[in-house]
């Protein structure tokens, strides 16, 4: 007997137009092309993305007793603008600054120039529980107002922050510190270096931005007046 034909079923059109895409698979269809215009980038480097200000010098111990001890660090970013003004710093116990900061709870966060760049980073490349180095690197340290910790007098130096530690409980999970600061001193010589006072700030891997052109907004930014100039 010859086989029996398959009755077609009732809910297929093999000759219909294609249906519509819903406004969700569109949109699907949509995110998978802009995906393809893009590259993935390592979530364990995002911090090179985003760095947040420019390279510090951190003081801390005693300039009185002859304890004082600089550090450079680049993980730091402001919490609030005033009432207090507070900023967060990371630093660890790999530090030999930190466990000095945690006794003492001040410090001075010192703003290097672009002039004196390639000293910070050797700052950076060397421990104080090893060597001198203030006296290593020419550095100038002044006794503060309101900390025992010394301000950094270099002409290559913008700015000197004095900071009493705030808040720590965020030191025990991540190394952040909450410092207030306290007093800050200008330094109007910086300006009449090479770069004319530029900051410079780490990309997280080992390449520096310098400060460029400066682009004024002022007048544009209506919300923000408080906090101009």
């Amino acid at each position: 007997m010859p086989p029996k034909k398959r009755r077609a079923s009732m809910t297929s059109q093999p000759d219909s137009e294609p249906q519509p895409k819903s406004s969700k698979e569109q949109q699907a269809e949509d995110r998978q092309q802009t995906h393809t215009k893009l590259a993935t980038y390592r979530v364990d480097h995002v911090y090179r993305l985003i760095e947040p200000g420019p390279v510090l010098l951190v003081t801390t111990g005693s300039l009185k007793d002859g304890t004082h001890n600089i550090m450079t660090i680049g993980f730091h970013m402001m919490i609030q603008h005033s009432g207090p003004a507070l900023i967060g710093a990371c630093i660890g116990p790999w530090d030999a600054s930190y466990a000095v900061l945690k006794k003492n709870k001040e410090c001075v966060l010192a703003i290097p120039s672009v002039d004196m760049a390639e000293t910070v980073v050797d700052i950076g490349n060397c421990s104080g529980a090893d060597e001198d180095k203030w006296s290593k690197f020419g550095l100038d340290a002044l006794p503060a107002s309101k900390v025992k910790a010394p301000l950094v007098g270099n002409d290559t130096v913008i700015a000197n922050v004095e900071c009493v530690v705030e808040d720590t409980k965020l030191v025990g999970a991540y190394n952040l510190w909450v410092l207030r600061a306290v007093k800050a001193w200008s330094n109007p010589d910086s300006k009449k270096g090479r770069e004319g006072g530029k900051m410079f700030h780490h990309r997280g891997d080992g390449t520096f931005v310098v400060d460029g052109e400066k682009l004024d907004l002022r007048e544009r930014m209506v919300k923000w007046q408080e906090f101009q100039d």
